[in-house]
Formats: C-alpha cells, sequence, structure tokens
C-alpha cells in the first residue's frame, strides 16, 4: 500500500477499460471493449481546455483537503485537485452539459426573469446529482447490477474499480434520470402550503439572532462522523460553475472558492472535531468543538422566549460526541425536558449496512434553566435518575426500540434529572463536582442492567429486583451482544458501547476475553488497508463477530490467580466443552468447584 500510494503521489497510478456492460436479451451482458470504445474514451488536454474556456472559473482545479483530513484518503494517492477525481471523458460530459445549462438560461430573455432563474437553478442541480454519478470514485453495484454513486457514504476513499455511464443514456446515473429526479422532487413541493417564505441565511451561528423565537431547532454537525464541509466542496466547484451570473445572491454565497472550514483567526467557522485542524491535536479540537457548540447555543438561549423550546437532533455511536454535546447544553443554560428517538435513517443505505450508524436520532427538548437554579450533589442526582427512568425505558422497549439506540434514548430522560443544575458536586469529596461522562456511563450502565433483565427475567417487572446486579460485567456484555446480534457481524461501534456501558474495555473484547473475531466490511471498492498505519483506516467500516463457546480459547473458565471464580459465561462455556467431550463427572465436578451447580443464575444464562 505504502509503494502504491508513492506511485500515486508521483503520478504513476493509470487506468485500463476492462469490461463494457450492454443490455441482452436476458438482462445486462459483459463483454471486453473494442479498440473503437477504447480510443472513444481518450480525451485529449487541448479539447478540455477548448471546452472549460467558455466557462466560468476554467477546469476545476482546486485542492482537495489535504492528507490526514477527517474520511478522506484520496491525497495520499495523489489526488489533490478535484478534477483528479474525473477521468477526461467525464469532465468533457459534464462540461458540456454545463455549457448547455447556461445558455438553455440565457436563451429565456423573452420570459419573466423569476422563470429563468427556476430553470436555471433547477437544471443545475440536475447537474450538481449527475456529477455524483460521473466520478471515479463510482463502483459497480454487483448485486443491483448497476452504478454506484460517489457518496455511497461520507468518505471519498480511493477506488481501485470504477465505472463510467452513459451520460445520455435512460439509466441509473445519466443525466435525464437526474433532471427527472429534480421535477420529481418540485412537483412535490408545489404541493405544500406554506404560511409564509423560509429564509435561509448563509451566516454563522455564533452571531446574535435578532428577534424572539418560540422554537429554534437545530441538527448539528455530528462531532467527528462526518466531513461536511470537504465532502460539500464536492458539489460547490460545479455549482459556483454553473450558477455563476444567476443573481447577486448566488454569487456572494459562491463566491468562495471553497467551502467555509475553521478560520482559526476568526475563531469561528465549521464545528467539528477534526484534528487534523489543530496540529493533530485531539484535545483541542474536541475542546474547541464542545466550546463552539456552547457559544452558539447561548445565543439560540438569547434568543428564545422565556417559554420557549430549543431542540437537538443527535445521532453518535461515541460517548465522546454526546459528552461533549451534552455538556454544551448544560453550559448555555437548557434543561432537558423530554427526548424521543425517532427513526430517521434507511436501512438499506451503504452507511446503515456497513457501520456503526444509528437507526434512530435522539430529539433533546429542552427550556431555559431557571437563573436561580441551584447546584445538584451526586447521590440525590443518580437516585432520582434511576427512579424516574425506569419507566420511559420501558415505553422504549415496548416501541421495539433495542440496542444502541435503546442506550442513546435512555440519555434524554436521564438528562432532565441532571440538566436541572449548572453543576453536580460530589457529596464525598469536597470542592469535586461530577463530570457529564460519569454521568453517562452510570446512565449506559443503568440501561444495559435493564436490557439484561428482559433476556434473564423477562416476566419480571419488580422495580428492584435486577438479575443484572448478579452478573459480572464480561457475561452482560456477551448476552447483550448475542441477544442483539446473535452469531452475526455486528457494527464496531456497538461493540466499543456495549463494552463501555459494561465497564469492558473493547480492546479486552477481541484480546483478553476472546469474545469476538475482526471481520471487515467495506464500501464497494474500498480497498484502503491499515498495512501502513492508517488509522482511519476502516474505523466505520469494521464488523465484529461473536466467537461461539467452541472457538473460544480452551483454558477459559479457570479460576483467576487470586482463587477468584471466572466469569460466569467462561464457566458455562467451559461446562460446554466438558459436556461435548461426553464427560458428565468432568461437568458435575466442574460447576461444583466454581459454585454454580445451584446457581438459579446459571441455568437462566443458560
Amino acid at each position: 500500500m505504502a509503494d502504491l500510494r508513492q506511485e500515486g503521489r508521483a503520478g504513476r497510478l493509470g487506468e485500463r477499460m476492462t469490461a463494457v456492460v450492454v443490455d441482452g436479451q436476458r438482462g445486462k451482458e459483459y463483454r471486453l471493449p473494442t479498440e473503437a470504445e477504447f480510443a472513444a474514451a481518450e480525451v485529449g488536454e487541448e479539447e478540455l481546455e477548448a471546452l472549460y474556456a467558455g466557462i466560468p472559473f476554467g477546469l476545476p482545479d482546486e485542492p482537495t483537503p489535504p492528507k490526514g483530513a477527517l474520511g478522506i484518503r484520496i491525497p495520499r494517492y495523489g489526488f489533490d485537485t478535484w478534477r483528479s477525481l474525473f477521468t477526461n471523458r467525464q469532465l468533457l460530459a459534464i462540461g458540456v452539459l454545463l455549457r448547455e445549462v447556461r445558455e438553455c438560461a440565457g436563451e429565456m430573455d423573452e420570459y419573466p426573469n423569476a422563470w429563468r432563474e427556476a430553470l436555471w437553478v433547477n437544471l443545475s442541480g440536475a447537474l450538481s446529482k449527475f456529477t455524483d454519478y460521473s466520478s471515479a470514485i463510482c463502483s459497480w453495484h454487483n448485486s443491483g447490477e448497476k452504478l454506484g454513486h460517489t457518496f455511497a457514504r461520507f468518505a471519498l476513499p480511493i477506488m481501485w474499480d470504477y465505472c463510467e455511464v452513459n451520460p445520455l443514456g435512460a439509466t441509473t446515473g445519466g443525466f435525464p434520470a437526474s433532471v427527472e429526479w429534480v421535477a420529481r422532487v418540485m412537483a412535490h413541493l408545489t404541493e405544500i402550503e406554506s404560511v409564509s417564505s423560509p429564509s435561509v441565511p448563509r451566516r454563522s451561528a455564533t452571531e446574535t439572532i435578532p428577534g424572539e423565537f418560540d422554537l429554534i431547532c437545530t441538527d448539528p454537525p455530528y462531532y467527528d462522523a462526518i466531513p461536511y464541509s470537504d465532502l460539500m466542496d464536492f458539489f460547490h466547484i460545479w455549482l459556483r460553475r454553473a450558477l455563476y451570473g444567476v443573481s447577486k445572491e448566488t454569487d456572494n454565497a459562491l463566491a468562495s472558492v471553497l467551502g467555509p472550514k475553521w478560520d482559526a483567526d476568526a475563531n469561528d467557522g465549521e464545528l467539528i472535531d477534526d484534528a487534523n485542524r489543530f496540529d493533530g491535536s485531539r484535545e483541542d479540537s474536541k475542546k474547541n468543538y464542545e466550546d463552539g457548540m456552547a457559544r452558539c447555543f447561548t445565543r439560540f438561549r438569547e434568543a428564545l422566549r422565556d417559554d420557549g423550546r430549543f431542540v437537538v437532533v443527535f445521532a453518535s455511536k461515541d460517548p465522546n460526541a454526546w459528552e461533549t454535546l451534552v455538556s454544551a447544553i448544560i453550559r448555555s443554560g437548557f434543561v432537558v425536558t423530554a427526548s424521543w428517538p425517532i427513526r430517521t435513517e434507511m436501512t438499506t443505505r451503504q452507511r446503515g449496512l456497513a457501520s456503526a450508524a444509528l437507526a434512530s436520532s435522539i430529539w433533546l427538548v429542552c427550556r431555559k434553566r431557571p437563573a436561580d437554579a441551584r447546584r445538584g450533589w451526586d447521590n440525590r442526582v443518580l437516585k432520582t435518575m434511576r427512579s424516574n427512568i425506569r419507566d420511559r425505558l420501558r415505553q422504549f422497549w415496548d416501541a421495539g426500540i433495542r440496542g444502541p439506540d435503546l442506550v442513546w434514548a435512555a440519555t434524554g430522560p436521564a438528562l432532565e434529572v441532571f440538566s436541572r443544575h449548572p453543576f453536580v458536586s460530589n457529596a464525598d469529596t469536597e470542592g469535586e463536582r461530577m463530570s457529564v461522562a460519569e454521568f453517562l456511563q452510570q446512565v449506559r450502565r443503568l440501561v444495559v442492567g435493564f436490557a439484561v433483565d428482559r433476556v434473564l427475567a423477562p416476566g419480571d417487572e419488580g422495580e428492584d429486583a435486577s438479575v443484572a446486579e448478579s452478573l459480572d460485567d464480561p457475561t452482560t456484555y456477551y448476552l447483550l451482544h448475542r441477544h442483539d446480534f446473535g452469531l452475526d457481524p455486528a457494527p464496531a461501534g456497538a461493540c466499543i458501547l456495549y463494552s463501555l456501558s459494561c465497564g469492558v474495555s473493547d480492546s479486552d473484547l477481541t484480546g483478553r476475553l476472546d469474545f469476538l473475531v475482526r471481520k471487515e466490511s467495506r464500501g464497494a471498492g474500498d480497498e484502503d488497508t491499515e498495512e501502513d498505519g492508517d488509522e482511519e483506516a476502516g474505523a466505520s467500516g469494521d464488523k465484529l463477530r461473536l466467537k461461539p463457546w467452541s472457538r473460544r480459547r480452551s483454558s477459559i473458565g479457570d479460576s483467576g490467580a487470586d482463587g477468584s471464580p471466572p466469569p460466569l459465561i467462561d464457566a458455562l462455556h467451559r461446562t460446554m466443552r466438558f459436556w461435548k467431550e461426553g464427560d458428565q463427572g468432568k461437568v458435575d465436578a466442574y460447576i461444583a468447584q466454581t459454585g454454580f451447580a445451584e446457581s438459579e443464575l446459571f441455568g437462566r444464562v443458560l
């Protein structure tokens, strides 16, 4: 991989057409390219330069994100301009269509200006969608036998095998299909009756917001999950060329060469946790995200009526993301009064299939915290939280919310107690405060216990009779994983979240505990590897599979060095090994030795 990247940066990576897909009598057929097709794919530099000489800003030579940018791997292979993500033939097709869109608008002088602008903008939207299906990162969808688009997930990986679409064909990815999609959207929007025209300003959320509002709803950046602005540049460069001259408003909105990034001098800009923008410092990046969110939320609080509502929509598999977001909410003076898990994500999307992305977004409903709110004490806050959260957990469980979604859904009602106070003090240690991280760990453990109780004692609704409290941490983890995912591949993020909730190190899952085996599950065509220390490679696409008892180490089930009993799940699997060997005596002796012979819990887990 290091050699390939070096060759790419030296400009010595090439491409070769390997197959042509055509319509046959029984569906799609595949054949070798002809000499004529090889020739048709060759587009000279002179032809491109002549075409783009008549297009505003010329060829798209703007720089791609720097090496190390979140989720962007293409610069490591020498793709350092946006132009390099397209073949010359693709650039020719896009350029011709772009020219025609602009000329089409220019031929409408006899029509009202509103009509001219509407056609120009909507055709530019169709062109923007077309570019998503016309880059050298488009993969071939094997099972569906169709073209995949550039953004199968929120990243720009290297794609070793890609395909080009006939731009004028009536198939997936063609320009006619893109026009049809935009037309369908516009037909739908014209049926909506709006009481007022929306205002969509291009401004910073840290600025003072004029007016007084009943409701402010925000779907903020998801911490370090998505490099929004870097990905937006892929479309920005083409829309800037297509829309130049539509109006002063569009020219101003697209005046910058690329989309807005973090501006250290102005202490403002895009808020995501990307250490690359802070000289590699994860601590500085995380602090900047939390401080920036707190500044935004403070502006929102100032703009709300006293009885107004503030709604935050959030979905992240990373506990750090929740801790920083919740800290910002509390710092800015809000109380979480309700939360709703809403299933907003498509389960068939690439990111949903091959990542730890959540199926639900959590909607946190907040109100202003009274100015006279006093500090809380950790023992009282935790006691109230445990009392209040159980009813909500039952509601979520009965509604079919499971897995990581259940953990994060519980965050809202738990925060109703914690966020009533500007801060929570430690009752046992003078001067110490309970951090948001410590509180959320308590919440996660409570939710895990609730879920395990439903698995082991589904008919027991007692308030205090928690079976899970008697379980050791490794067994709790194994049960949760087995219940939610069985022995099928599970998203790495969900495994990490469960390990944190159970007090087990995620590195122990594949190491000391010998619970999991790693299974790679990358996006189509993304064959980047971790061979040269790439920390990001596979971070969002890894899958982990639970090991059955027969594949775990034969030494599991031994007592600890201090004579302590093994985790219950280890003892159970050791017993199953003896049973498989057909030695009833060993089975009886072992469970008697470990003390599980008369254990009701052992039977329930079994």
